[in-house]
């Protein structure tokens, strides 16, 4: 389908364009911005006046949930939610059941994806066999059936001679590893930050040098190996400056952030709801001052969903009992563009962080516009509201933001020129 849309403010954080323009796309690709090809017909028109046209947002933690988990959520369903979101580009983490460690479970997610034909997925495969932390996965054949980065989720790598052979291997062949970054037995137990709001509700505590312990320990292996590494889901403040010592030393490294630890804190937990119930802990209304500064500079250059749908009865426990995540990928970019209503970044610096920012961390072909290259496109209206939860699809609704009112509302999404989402 050939498709114009006409008279829209178009960002494209990785060129520096933002003006006022048309975009012509044809057999999937961007074919013209301005004035159309010679010889271009449009089968369909979009009249953008007063929308923005945005590379589609990409997404660098959404938890697909199969195989092994479709109670939670199925790759139809969370792909779907993801485009409602903006979101055209996605990565998905290795945590299925089976665990994603042989291109067999990589080739059944990547042919369920393009089954349900909404965002592209790009899988992160597991470092170790069944995220055990003891025998290297098959990480050259995961890679070449599509896995784009491998990590081992919160499961630690407890022999530091293990991790380290790891991660030669993977420098060995450019592979990009992704750590989440928490000591195993700092956090053993832990429900919350610990701080005085832990201490007042009686939760135990995860301190924030469960984070920097570990991300020390990992930044000097990335220094001995040379390996490119992405951290992901950075929580505390400290966490985020030795992200920034290191990439001034020249390491290669990048970082994300999750969006709720931009917007909640500990303070969140008061009434001991169940839908705060996150790990990494929501930290202190400092660590969320530091990321957010973070994220300006570009210090962390991604912000994502971290989106982790549940069945309804796994968030009905009490609060100890319940399992840990926010599902929260289909809204996205309304809930993202409170941070530059509050002011505390511009459109154009937000965009970058949810477009080539995480693109560029995990090397994907996405992230940018440009004429030639695939029209995964967002249109939203950065003047309209979104009611979040007023249409939901995603099986998972723990969300705290729901009934919310958030600024700006996505109107179109297209993946590779074909409109997947459509207010």
């Amino acid at each position: 389908m050939s498709i114009s849309i006409l008279g829209a403010r178009v960002i494209d954080p990785q060129s520096g364009l933002d003006q006022v323009t048309d975009l012509h796309l044809e057999g999937g690709r961007i074919a013209a911005m301005g004035a159309a090809p010679v010889g271009f017909t449009a089968n369909r028109t979009l009249q953008a006046d007063g929308l923005v046209v945005a590379p589609g947002l990409v997404d660098l933690g959404v938890s697909l949930r199969e195989p092994g988990y479709s109670r939670k959520g199925t790759i139809a369903s969370e792909t779907r939610a993801a485009v409602a979101g903006g979101v055209t580009s996605l990565c998905c983490p290795p945590q299925t059941r089976p665990a994603l460690d042989t291109s067999a479970v990589a080739e059944l997610i990547l042919d369920r994806a393009r089954e349900a034909g909404n965002s592209k997925v790009y899988p992160i495969g597991a470092l170790t066999k069944g995220l055990e932390g003891e025998q290297l996965a098959e990480l050259v054949g995961l890679r070449d059936t599509g896995c784009v980065a491998f990590g081992n989720g919160l499961k630690e790598i407890p022999n530091n001679r293990t991790l380290a052979r790891a991660l030669e291997y993977a420098a060995t062949f450019d592979l990009t590893v992704v750590f989440h970054s928490q000591d195993r037995d700092l956090a053993q137990g832990g429900l919350a930050h610990e701080g005085a709001m832990a201490s007042f509700l009686g939760l135990p505590g995860i301190p924030e040098t469960a984070e920097t312990v570990a991300l020390a320990r990992n930044l000097l292996l990335v220094e001995q190996t040379g390996v490119r590494a992405h951290f992901t889901q950075i929580t505390s403040a400290r966490g985020a400056r030795l992200i920034a010592q290191a990439q001034s030393l020249g390491l290669p490294v990048t970082a994300d952030v999750a969006l709720y630890q931009l917007i909640l804190t500990d303070e969140s937990l008061r009434e001991f709801s169940s839908l705060y119930h996150v790990q990494p802990p929501l930290r202190s209304a400092a660590d969320r001052d530091g990321l957010r500064e973070a994220v300006k500079t570009g210090v962390i250059q991604a912000i994502s969903s971290h989106h982790q749908p549940h069945e309804r009865d796994a968030k009905l426990a009490p609060f100890g009992a319940t399992e840990p995540g926010i599902s929260s990928v289909d809204v996205l970019l309304p809930l993202a563009m409170t941070l530059v209503e509050d002011g505390l970044l511009d459109l154009p610096t937000l965009l970058a962080r949810l477009t080539c920012g995480p693109a560029g961390a995990m090397r994907l072909p996405a992230g940018q516009l440009q004429v030639g290259a695939a029209a995964d496109l967002v249109v939203f209206d950065p003047q309209a509201s979104t009611v979040a939860g007023e249409h939901w699809y995603s099986r998972g609704d723990n969300c705290p933001f729901i009934g919310h009112c958030l600024p700006g509302a996505v109107r179109y999404t297209l993946v590779d020129g074909r409109i997947c989402h459509e207010a």
